[in-house]
C-alpha cells in the first residue's frame, strides 16, 4: 500500500507567506505614532522632513517608523538623491482587514444569540411602561 505524500503546495507557502504579512502589518500598526504617519500620508506624498514635522521627535526617529512602516509594505519610499519621497501602500492593511474580517462571524453568532435571549426575555416578562410623574400633559393640536 502506497501512502500519498502530504499536499504541501503553494498554498502553504501563501499561507506563511500571509502570515509574515500579517506579523508585519499588525507590528507596524501597533505604535501609534507610526499610525499617525499613516494618517498623515493618506493620498499625498510627502518627504519625510514633512512627515516628521508635527512630531516632537528627532527626524532619525521618525525615519526608523518609516522603515517599519516600508518593511510591512504600508509605505513605500522613492529616493532622488538624498530626498526620500514616502506614500500610503493601502493593500497591506486590505489584507489584514480581510484576516480580521474572517472573525466576524463568530461575533455575528454572538449577536444572533443576543438578540434571542432578549426577545425571548421580553416574551416571558414584557416591560410595562410607568407614566411619567410630576409633567402634565398637555393637549397637542
Amino acid at each position: 500500500m502506497v501512502k500519498a505524500a502530504p499536499v504541501v503546495a503553494l498554498n502553504d507557502d501563501a499561507k506563511n507567506f500571509d502570515a509574515d504579512l500579517l506579523d508585519r502589518v499588525f507590528f507596524a500598526l501597533s505604535d501609534p505614532l507610526r499610525r499617525a504617519i499613516l494618517e498623515r500620508l493618506g493620498e499625498e506624498t510627502f518627504l519625510v522632513s514633512e512627515l516628521a514635522a508635527p512630531f516632537d521627535i528627532s527626524l532619525q526617529a521618525v525615519s526608523r517608523h518609516i522603515q517599519v512602516l516600508v518593511r510591512a509594505g504600508l509605505v513605500r519610499q522613492e529616493r532622488t538623491g538624498r530626498i526620500s519621497r514616502c506614500s500610503l501602500v493601502a493593500g497591506p492593511i486590505f489584507t489584514a482587514a480581510v484576516w480580521i474580517n474572517r472573525y466576524s462571524k463568530y461575533w455575528q453568532e454572538q449577536f444572533d444569540m443576543l438578540a434571542a435571549v432578549l426577545t425571548e426575555t421580553e416574551q416571558q416578562h414584557p416591560v410595562r411602561r410607568r407614566k411619567r410623574r410630576g409633567r402634565p400633559s398637555v393637549p397637542r393640536d
